[in-house]
């Protein structure tokens, strides 16, 4: 995988940081990865050369002798770039990546040439600073070995799970929408801190800390969260009091709800 060839259109933040990811956990040199962008937007392009990699304005030549080309364009941009490309894709070529959301393993096959091996990839902004979670589905001409690839590529920036297609609104609703449910319980619980008198930017440090320790308490010991909390909740101590604090002001059906509501909204972007 080191000589891994892999083209991105669309050199926007997602895909900077994956192309850090990619650098850095050694899944491809620098040189071996090529961007593509409009003049528009040659910030994106010059922050790629940054990193290394070559830039183009030419979705072909991102393209055409490459192992995967990724699709980091917005959703309604992804028809023009398949049209674009469609000549240089065949059984044999590139493998397609997308991560443009509503954007169907079904549309983009019916795009390009018949057998065109493609993938939906679904991360989310923690890949930013690599600790993502990412999930991919294949298409019906992917192989395993596509499957490899997906998987290496979204790895090197995060957590990474193969997933049927059915998933992936529910996937958007829950780890895409997730981070700004986790930046408000952040904000809220140093609100909190505040409150009772801690300084700001010391509420905020202790607030963010706990929550990623807490995730990687979870991650790492394979026990249920449950489990994990009452844990803390000594009996008649002052966890239990905010426990009980939270599932009175309805906590747990609220985060429930937005998982919910983010999920169907998903559902009518895709049918749109």
């Amino acid at each position: 995988m080191a000589g891994l060839r892999v083209g991105f259109i669309g050199a926007g933040n997602m895909a900077q940081a994956l192309a850090k990811g990619l650098i850095s956990a050694g899944v491809t040199k620098p040189s071996n990865i090529i961007a593509s962008s409009p003049k528009i937007a040659q910030h994106c392009l010059d922050a790629m050369e940054k990193l290394g990699c070559r830039v183009t304005y030419s979705n072909v030549e991102v393209t055409a002798g490459q192992d995967v080309t990724l699709i980091a364009v917005k959703p309604s941009v992804v028809p023009e770039v398949l049209a674009d490309i469609r000549a240089h894709v065949t059984p044999g070529g590139p493998l397609i990546a997308s991560i443009a959301m509503g954007v169907s393993l079904k549309t983009m096959e019916a795009a390009l040439a018949p057998s065109s091996r493609v993938v939906r990839c679904m991360p989310n902004t923690p890949c930013l600073v690599l600790e993502g979670a990412s999930v991919y589905c294949r298409g019906s001409a992917a192989t395993d070995e596509d499957a490899k690839i997906a998987n290496r590529l979204l790895s090197s920036v995060g957590l990474c799970h193969e997933v049927p297609e059915s998933y992936l609104d529910a996937v958007t609703g829950l780890s895409g929408s997730g981070p700004a449910y986790a930046f408000l319980i952040v904000e809220a619980l140093a609100d909190g801190g505040v409150m009772m008198g801690l300084p700001r930017d010391l509420a905020i440090s202790l607030a963010a800390k706990t929550l990623l320790g807490s995730a990687k308490m979870v991650l790492e010991n394979n026990v249920h969260p449950g489990v994990l909390k009452d844990a803390v909740c000594s009996p008649g101590g002052c966890t239990i009091a905010g426990v009980y604090a939270l599932e009175a002001a309805g906590l747990r059906g609220a985060l429930i709800n937005a998982v919910s509501k983010a999920t169907q909204r998903a559902r009518d972007i895709s049918n749109c």
